[in-house]
């Protein structure tokens, strides 16, 4: 018999410690208990969540800074959830803003790339589908990192070609300094 009850007190232990933590209404130190989540990110939790709950997962991701669809993925697979719901991975109203914000700051005389998005890619992200969202993002991302690897290029040509110029002009000096 008495085996019986430590088999179940620890049985029911157990499925406790595997129990979802919603994050609306965890401590800081049970959000740290997740993997994946630090006392920086807890806290930000924590200080987002004193501003009101958590409408859901987009909401989530949208208020907490450095908590994107990866993440949010990561903190579900280890047993967390807004509201009592876990991420099913369609938060792509935040991923959409953020390939538009990118998309804007571009500079207008950039000339369209290839890796931009489509009209073709953007269709599907506005259906939700957030795979497509998430690529759309990274050939925004790619074509951002492109042109500005270009421009550095660029600069430091510029630079150069300043220097070359500035030594150039003091050359005269220096030879008429020497007469």
């Amino acid at each position: 018999m008495l085996k019986k009850i430590l088999a179940i007190v620890a049985m029911l232990y157990a499925v406790a410690s595997f129990a979802a933590v919603d994050v609306n209404k965890a401590t800081a130190a049970e959000l740290d208990g997740l993997k994946g989540i630090g006392p920086g990110i807890s806290s930000r939790i924590v200080d987002e969540r004193k501003k009101g709950d958590f409408k859901d997962w987009n909401d989530f991701i949208g208020r907490v800074k450095g908590v994107g669809e990866k993440n949010a993925a990561t903190f579900s697979s280890e047993g967390m959830t807004v509201n009592g719901a876990p991420f099913n991975g369609a938060a792509a109203a935040p991923a959409a803003k953020t390939s538009q914000k990118k998309a804007d700051a571009k500079p207008a005389s950039a000339a369209p790339t290839a890796a931009a998005p489509t009209a073709a890619t953007a269709a599907p992200a506005a259906a939700g589908d957030a795979k497509a969202d998430a690529k759309a993002k990274k050939a925004v991302d790619k074509a951002a990192k492109a042109d500005a690897k270009k421009k550095k290029a660029d600069d430091a040509k510029a630079a150069k070609a300043a220097k070359a110029a500035k030594a150039d002009a003091a050359k005269p000096a220096a030879s008429a300094a020497k007469n």
